[in-house]
């Protein structure tokens, strides 16, 4: 189940279906002494030793044990903000909203219709309809935020395994439906661009405002990438 929030556009829905079959995530911040901390770069988190070398090679960096208690206990804080990545399609994107209050879900949607538990399944979520009005709420603590997962493979190291990267972005939930419709053009493995996109800009009150956004975009079907090698 996805997000809706272009209820009025069919094509703007995202699709199902997320494999946790993974070697590996890639994140855009840590958590350090129990607050996030956003990152310039990308970071990638695995629970395989080559998997860790072979990240630190293609993306720079060192790979790193944590104290972590979570399966995937080595980091590596690479030095690169994009990376070429190939999925599978649209089906590799995977999204919906979500509430904690600590680690117990208590709101599950998608945006619409309750998602979970299984008693509420399919009745209305009660959440905004409006895009602003459902970010407020989910700032505000009193509603859910995205939950997005995208699923792929590296460009440059295709049988090395699927990763993950999991993002609760608001502007790439904006977008998503954009991305979808891209790969649903290309019909098949598509190659993209994961990157961590440097915004900035001044407010009307002067104060300047610096942050990066998840970005996922489409460049090509992965078949003719592979025909002609450029990246």
């Amino acid at each position: 189940m996805a997000i809706r929030i272009f209820e009025t556009d069919p094509d703007a829905r995202p699709k199902q279906t997320f494999s946790d079959d993974t070697v590996g995530r890639f994140h855009g911040g840590k958590q350090v002494d129990n607050l996030p901390v956003a990152l310039s770069e990308w970071r990638v988190t695995t629970g395989d030793p080559e998997v860790a070398a072979a990240i630190a090679q293609l993306m720079g960096g060192t790979a790193v044990e944590t104290d972590s208690t979570s399966e995937n206990f080595i980091e590596i804080l690479t030095t690169q903000d994009k990376v070429k990545a190939v999925l599978s399609g649209a089906d590799a994107i995977s999204s919906d909203l979500k509430l904690w209050n600590g680690n117990v879900l208590i709101h599950h949607c998608d945006g619409v219709e309750f998602l979970s538990p299984d008693q509420d399944r399919g009745k209305p979520c009660g959440c905004p309809s409006l895009m602003e009005d459902r970010k407020a709420a989910a700032k505000a603590k009193r509603g859910p935020k995205p939950s997005i997962s995208v699923t792929f493979r590296l460009a440059e190291d295709y049988d090395l395994g699927i990763f993950r990267m999991q993002t609760s972005a608001w502007t790439l939930a904006e977008v998503l439906h954009d991305v979808e419709n891209a790969l649903d053009k290309v019909g098949g493995e598509a190659l993209c661009s994961l990157e961590l996109e440097l915004v900035e800009y001044t407010t009307k009150k002067g104060r300047d405002v610096s942050f990066r956004k998840p970005v996922i975009r489409v460049l090509k079907s992965w078949n003719d990438a592979v025909a002609e090698p450029t990246f």
